[in-house]
């Protein structure tokens, strides 16, 4: 065959794949958009409804129980979660499609009592459920059920934070640290932007805020990144381990769910007598103040890792990112109140390191910070990113995430994640 014939003969595959993309990541895409956006909206309400009615927050334990209940029938026994997904595209597995139902439910009656958790990983799973079912509906192979789940994944994480880029880069470099699955860049850009566009059409506005401070880097400020990247990377450590300990600690003690959940309970509204309803929910109101304010309580950072550890490891559902940001924001201005960087900005820098450390996912944390505090301050979260990528070592908030590649060597520590 003529050179002439097999570049005709290639360009025309690579045609028919991208259009065939193309066309998936429409349909795809809107449907995740649509989705993610009736999500997003879901959680904005029932927020609204329980800060209007504190008196919800002491139906926790009923909330709790109702969750488990609902996954006990929809046979979801193990109650998966985000590792689920994970675990899904590197063994091209398929995702439970009861899961979307379930995870969406449970995310709002968990933020409808006051629970301290995100959203983002019931829209990680909601996206990998739903991308199932149109792989199962197109007759996807086990390979290209990989590139869906990426895809489900990056266009609900799209429709509800506003940031398709980041979305997109997520779902291909949290799977195998130290891997991208580029094959699936294409098809996951475009549905995040179809899914980014619809959500936008329906309501949703993404989350950007605007830094005063443009900080220069010279000796004397990347020696204190430094230092502000070595206390970022030991809080992290220490919010992965209370993460992973609270869920051990509550199944050694509760075996059965029910009582789980209702201890997790009692325990979350003993801390709101004493502390108050600050560390509920989601989060992203104290990044505004850290953003914004004047001033934070400085360990505000610890106790938004003590409710959030309760919360997901009784039985709550939905996620940690979030719940990160807030714990990143205040925790990078309380240093930058010591040492010499304008607080504000440290905020900023605290969400995009403590993001990079407990995801373990350094292009994905540095556009993040692009795509939410814009790109002036862009060589300082370099640094940051750079030093907690390394600082943070081999913790993640996921456990189905593998490790490639060392983090201080050229060289594999695990093939078989790839």
């Amino acid at each position: 065959m003529s050179t002439g014939k097999i570049v005709a003969n290639e360009l025309k595959n690579n045609i028919r794949y991208g259009v065939k993309w193309i066309l998936i990541s429409l349909v795809l895409g809107g449907v995740c958009g649509v989705v993610g956006a009736a999500f997003h909206h879901a959680i904005d309400y029932v927020t609204a409804i329980r800060v209007e009615n504190s008196f919800l927050i002491w139906l926790m334990p009923l909330g709790g129980m109702l969750i488990v209940f609902l996954y006990h029938s929809v046979g979801l026994h193990n109650q998966p979660g985000t590792n689920t997904i994970i675990q899904s595209v590197r063994q091209q597995d398929k995702v439970p499609r009861r899961l979307f139902p379930a995870i969406f439910a449970a995310t709002v009656i968990t933020h409808l009592v006051g629970g301290s958790s995100g959203r983002e990983g019931a829209a990680l799973q909601i996206g990998g459920s739903l991308a199932t079912t149109f792989g199962r509906i197109m007759k996807a192979d086990q390979k290209e059920m990989s590139i869906y789940i990426m895809c489900g994944m990056a266009s609900v994480f799209s429709a509800l934070f506003g940031t398709p880029l980041t979305a997109t880069i997520f779902s291909m470099e949290v799977i195998s640290v130290g891997v991208f699955y580029y094959s699936a860049l294409m098809p996951c850009l475009c549905s995040a932007l179809v899914a980014f566009f619809t959500a936008q059409m329906l309501g949703c506005h993404s989350v950007h805020y605007t830094l005063e401070t443009v900080l220069r880097v010279e000796p004397e400020s990347f020696v204190m990144l430094m230092a502000f990247s070595f206390v970022v990377a030991v809080v992290s450590i220490g919010f992965v381990l209370a993460m992973h300990k609270g869920h051990k600690l509550f199944h050694k003690y509760f075996k059965n769910p029910y009582t789980r959940v209702i201890a997790g309970s009692v325990i979350l509204m003993a801390l709101v007598a004493v502390f108050g309803t600050d560390y509920l929910g989601a989060g992203m109101e104290a990044v505004d103040k850290s953003i914004y304010a004047e001033s934070l309580v400085p360990y505000a950072f610890l106790l938004k890792i003590i409710f959030t550890a309760l919360t997901i490891g009784c039985g709550f559902k939905g996620g940690e990112i979030v719940p990160t940001f807030f714990i990143g924001s205040t925790l990078g201005y309380t240093i930058c109140t010591v040492i010499a960087i304008d607080p504000h900005l440290g905020a900023a820098l605290g969400v995009v390191g403590l993001f990079c450390c407990v995801i373990n996912s350094p292009v994905t944390s540095l556009i993040l910070g692009v795509e939410i505090f814009g790109s002036a301050n862009l060589i300082p979260m370099a640094i940051v990113v750079a030093f907690c990528y390394v600082l943070s070592g081999y913790f993640s908030l996921y456990s189905a995430q593998k490790f490639v590649y060392s983090k201080t060597s050229a060289e594999f520590i695990n093939k078989d994640a790839m």
